[in-house]
């Protein structure tokens, strides 16, 4: 008998603990078409943050270029750092928000200026050479095939379904593609390559939090959620999240 009330006694308590497992959202964005796109506008975006209420939020930003970009922002109210201010989201919306909300913005992005360059470099001299005329067509070919999906769908620019796995499933058509012919010769800009230093700075930022009960948002260009994705479902310490749970709705809403 005492072994029976041991046991319900140890069962009860295991059932009672809390799941300190952080949640994590992955935030697929679409950078310059916040400013053009009513249905994801930049206003949007601000009120799902809002909503979401995140404790953390990793940023595609780069880290050498964080501290200036705040600096800046913290000055003058604007942020002018380069690589930074090409982003719509970040600079109208999240670094405006850090004054309003009360959340840790962590840059995780690898991308450098150098790297940027060098890749626009090669693709331009694929582009151009007549030996790849092939796959340079066949890239070509699988872009338009994602773009068509996407536009089927009717709902290009709706955020819950960029934030989907169809959205995910039409992107990887170009992408896989992309992926496999170049990734290589693209070195530290390539699809694989730089989604593994992204996700490098992303895995450490998770180890640091983790198990503390936090909501956790990655905020990239929604073209890198898939992979993303693919990563942090082998890990068993977050509990993943989609944006309709994050935003409090059901699945049919």
């Amino acid at each position: 008998m005492k072994k029976l009330v041991f046991l319900f006694l140890i069962t009860s308590f295991l059932s009672c603990k809390t799941d300190d497992r952080n949640e994590v959202l992955v935030l697929g964005l679409i950078h310059g078409s916040h400013l053009t796109q009513q249905e994801f506008s930049t206003d949007v975006l601000r009120d799902m943050v809002k909503k979401i209420d995140p404790d953390v939020i990793l940023a595609e930003i780069p880290p050498d270029r964080f501290e200036k970009a705040m600096s800046t922002y913290a000055e003058t109210g604007i942020v002018n750092e380069s690589r930074v201010a090409r982003f719509p989201e970040y600079i109208d919306v999240i670094i405006p928000l850090t004054k309003e909300m009360d959340f840790v913005l962590v840059p995780t992005a690898a991308w450098t200026e150098e790297m940027a360059n060098a890749r626009l470099e090669k693709m331009r001299e694929i582009r151009d050479d007549p030996d790849r005329a092939y796959d340079w067509q066949l890239y070509g070919l699988a872009r338009q095939k994602a773009d068509s999906i996407k536009k089927a769908s009717g709902r290009e620019f709706d955020p819950y379904w960029i934030n989907s796995d169809a959205y995910d499933n039409a992107s990887e058509v170009a992408l896989s593609i992309y992926n496999d012919l170049f990734n290589e010769e693209l070195g530290l800009g390539g699809w694989d390559n730089i989604n593994k230093a992204h996700y490098a700075y992303i895995e450490k930022a998770l180890d640091e939090y983790a198990n503390q009960g936090k909501r956790i948002v990655i905020t990239y260009g929604a073209g890198h959620k898939g992979w993303f994705l693919r990563e942090l479902k082998k890990r068993n310490d977050i509990k993943l999240i989609g944006l309709k749970e994050a935003m409090g709705l059901q699945p049919s809403q």
